[in-house]
């Protein structure tokens, strides 16, 4: 009969396997023909398995199409008895997808899911407890929360870890059961193992992140953990623990002195003034604050970049300058992932350059553009090579330029803009590259592109601006390329510019000619330049009358008249010498009256309401010279070229705020919350709170019992244990070693002692027999104890 009942086994087997065979060879053809709601309930209410798995995937797959599948509720939850492993998960899946809409029938299906929590299979257990605690009807909470007391003392790390990551549902289902959950969270946050450790700590930064007393005792046999994590669990744990450094460790530094004395030969006499030279201010980094980031260093060379991301924002929130330069090879080496991975990365490589240009010095070949490179990584790419151009040496500063040059002619406009703002920043930064960056853009204005034309001249005003004096010449060649030059905003910079420069050298100045010439040809200019024309004219004119007025005021310092003639010119001052020039100009004697009462006619008629509104505006303010003067001719700052993620500074690392550049505000990202505070020194938390129970002997920082495997304590127990003599007495097992050998050796009065010893142990050996018996019992007891707590070992 066994013979038998093994043979129809074997061909049960057989057919399951021809059965799944042929569905995989039949899947891989095409997909199977879709059934409707009937035929799927029938699947669904066959007594065999293979139909209603069959079914139970159907609907499933219906379910993620945005099909109508909750008439079926009742034929899927009936299976959820099931025997089979894989017929539970869709059943659970199903479940937790429609439990919200049919509350009442989800109920019914709760007895036979917690029925599943004592269930041998470790997976069942825990699956069972995450279907639990997904499935979003309050009225199951304190059920859940017991589940998640049984989950937490679970012998099967995978359930606890499940029973971990279940209290934060429970949590966002039911807040009034914290106060047990916190209980379960504390006992989780303990695991020895890693995986369930982690799990707790994902937990506990979303149900009571603000409760950081709870990890103080944690806090050291977590980091030993970190490293063996899973990356989810990673990421959770840095993150917490850039938020307990900064809430338990101050920020102390101590003065440190320097180690070398500067003497002064010259100084023989000793009458030169010392300059006390205060010490380096350094930062005194805590213990355990060492101990952290020391242990994450090897997750620097994780496969998943966000955690090297998260360990640099650990270094650059907590850490000091030398931890920082350990993260920025990791951080370069992520350009070699995808462009998404690569915009991330640079994103976060900015935000430290902006602190630490100099680090990234000899990093400058990565962050040359390629041709692949889509628009956001290359405008990362320019602003990072701008940043650590300053700190370059020479060849790598003329790599930088070359390379912004080759792109400053490019096809892409977008790419060519950027180019030369690019250059604009690097000559405000290095005044020693300043004149090559002002060459090269000088021959781009008269390029046929009008955006380079127009970029190109924007950043030679910015540079000008930084310098006039110095750049009177350059001033006088953009004025050589007006007729070259097409663009209309280009011709409005350099109009804009001759008018700054107009009241160099007196009457010598360019800015006159070129107002007559550019008044020839006034109505066919764009209305932008006809307003740089305009203002060109007041400014010409208005520098006219002050050097008429200076020029009237030292012919009155300098003539020599008598007290009579002198009263009579006091009377005059005071009536009408200001007048008379203005009279004469008045009356057109002067060429550059004439040619602001030119620009006044030609705008008084031009079709733009706007230019001939400015014009009456400034004729009206020439009217009063010295109120013109402060209007038109006050000098203006020199503009600022910032690197464009300025307005990225300050936030975190890895932070979506750092990449949107938001934060806050009407329209800005909501939701970001920065580090808080460093704990000022003396509020911090007793470090003795950090440490766990263990022996007097042991150390602070390896205070967790280690797990012994089970082959080395039974060899231990077998070394350890005590033989027997002969006579009944106890003498230890073991080898002797070279000390012993040397105590005999020497010893020859210890002989005589020895045979002292043994008289008096045969007047002692009566005793002894009695006391054999006793002994006998206790090691028959002591040897059943260390045989029942090896195995429970």
């Amino acid at each position: 009969m066994e013979s038998i009942a093994r043979i129809s086994t074997l061909l049960e087997n057989a057919r399951d396997l021809t059965l799944d065979a042929a569905s995989a060879a039949r899947s891989s053809r095409g997909s199977s023909k879709p059934l409707d709601r009937s035929q799927v309930k029938k699947l669904l209410d066959s007594r065999n398995e293979r139909d209603v798995l069959d079914g139970l995937r159907r609907v499933i797959s219906m379910m993620y199409r945005s099909q109508k599948t909750l008439p079926l509720f009742s034929s899927v939850v009936k299976n959820v008895a099931s025997p089979s492993l894989e017929i539970k998960k869709l059943v659970y899946i199903y479940l937790i997808h429609h439990a919200e809409q049919e509350p009442d029938l989800a109920l019914l299906s709760i007895n036979t899911i917690q029925k599943s929590l004592s269930d041998t299979n470790p997976q069942v257990r825990a699956l069972a407890l995450r279907t639990m605690s997904g499935i979003r009807v309050p009225v199951i909470s304190q059920i859940v929360s017991l589940a998640i007391k049984k989950g937490a003392g679970d012998m099967s790390s995978y359930v606890r870890r499940a029973a971990a990551l279940a209290i934060p549902k429970c949590y966002r289902l039911d807040p009034s059961q914290l106060p047990q959950l916190l209980e379960y969270l504390a006992t989780l946050l303990g695991d020895k193992q890693y995986y369930v450790a982690g799990a707790a700590v994902t937990a506990f930064l979303e149900v009571c992140p603000e409760r950081m007393d709870m990890m103080h005792k944690h806090y050291r046999n977590l980091i030993k953990m970190v490293v063996d994590m899973d990356e989810w669990s990673q990421l959770s744990t840095l993150r917490l623990f850039a938020m307990y450094a900064r809430k338990c460790f101050p920020r102390r530094t101590r003065t440190a002195k320097s180690k070398a004395k500067v003497v002064n030969l010259q100084d023989f006499y000793g009458e030169a003034v010392h300059v006390s030279s205060e010490g380096e201010q350094v930062l005194v980094v805590d213990p355990d604050l060492e101990l952290l980031l020391n242990s994450i260093k090897p997750l620097l060379q994780s496969r998943n970049s966000g955690v090297v991301v998260a360990v640099a924002r650990c270094y650059s929130a907590v850490g000091t300058p030398e931890y920082i330069q350990l993260a920025i090879g990791p951080l370069v080496a992520l350009l070699r992932g995808g462009q998404d991975i690569q915009q991330i990365a640079l994103f976060n490589i900015v935000s430290i350059c902006l602190n630490h240009p100099a680090s990234f010095v000899k990093y400058a070949s990565h962050f040359l553009v390629r041709a692949t490179d889509t628009e956001s990584v290359w405008e990362l790419k320019l602003e990072l090579l701008t940043l650590v151009f300053p700190h370059a040496p020479p060849h790598t500063k003329s790599l930088i330029l070359n390379e912004l040059e080759h792109f400053s002619r490019g096809s892409n406009k977008a790419l060519l803009r950027e180019a030369v703002r690019a250059i604009g920043r690097c000559a405000q930064t290095d005044a020693a590259t300043a004149p090559r960056c002002l060459r090269l853009l000088l021959g781009q204005i008269t390029s046929l592109e009008g955006t380079l034309a127009a970029e190109s001249l924007t950043v030679i005003r910015h540079l000008i601006q930084q310098d006039p004096a110095a750049h009177v010449a350059t001033v006088v060649r953009l004025a050589k390329n007006l007729d070259s030059a097409t663009d209309p905003q280009a011709r409005a910079t350099i109009i804009w510019l001759v008018g700054e420069f107009s009241g160099l050298n007196g009457e010598d100045n360019i800015a006159a000619d070129v107002l007559r010439i550019l008044l020839k040809d006034f109505a066919s200019e764009s209305e932008m330049a006809k307003r740089q024309i305009v203002l060109l004219g007041a400014k010409v004119y208005l520098h006219h009358l002050n050097r008429q007025l200076d020029e009237s005021k030292l012919l009155d310092e300098f003539k020599l008249l008598d007290e009579s003639k002198l009263l009579d010119e006091s009377k005059l001052l005071d009536g009408g010498a200001v007048a008379a020039p203005l009279k004469s100009l008045e009356a057109g004697d002067h060429p550059t009256a004439k040619l602001w009462s030119y620009v006044l006619l030609l705008a008084r008629y031009d079709t733009s309401y706007d230019l001939r509104d400015r014009t009456r505006l400034y004729k009206a303010l020439l009217e009063v010279p010295q109120l013109a003067t402060l209007m038109l001719l006050a000098p203006k700052p020199a503009p600022q070229a910032p690197s464009p993620s300025e307005t990225r500074r300050g936030y975190t690392l890895g932070s979506s705020a750092l990449v949107l550049a938001g934060g806050g505000g009407i329209h800005g990202l909501r939701g970001y919350e920065d580090l808080p505070d460093w704990v000022e020194d003396g509020k911090e938390p007793d470090p003795r709170l950090r440490e766990t129970d263990a022996g007097a002997g042991s150390t602070v920082y390896s205070r967790e019992k280690r797990v012994v495997p089970a082959a080395e304590s039974l060899d231990a127990a077998a070394g350890s244990a005590p033989a027997k003599k002969p006579n009944g007495t106890k003498e230890p097992v073991g080898t002797k070693t070279l000390d012993d050998w040397l105590a005999e050796d020497d010893g020859g009065d210890d002989e005589e002692e020895s045979e002292e010893e043994e008289d008096d142990e045969d007047d002692e050996e009566e005793e002894d027999e009695e006391e054999d018996d006793e002994e006998e019992e206790e090691e028959s007891d002591e040897d059943d104890d260390g045989e029942d707590a090896r195995l429970m070992h």
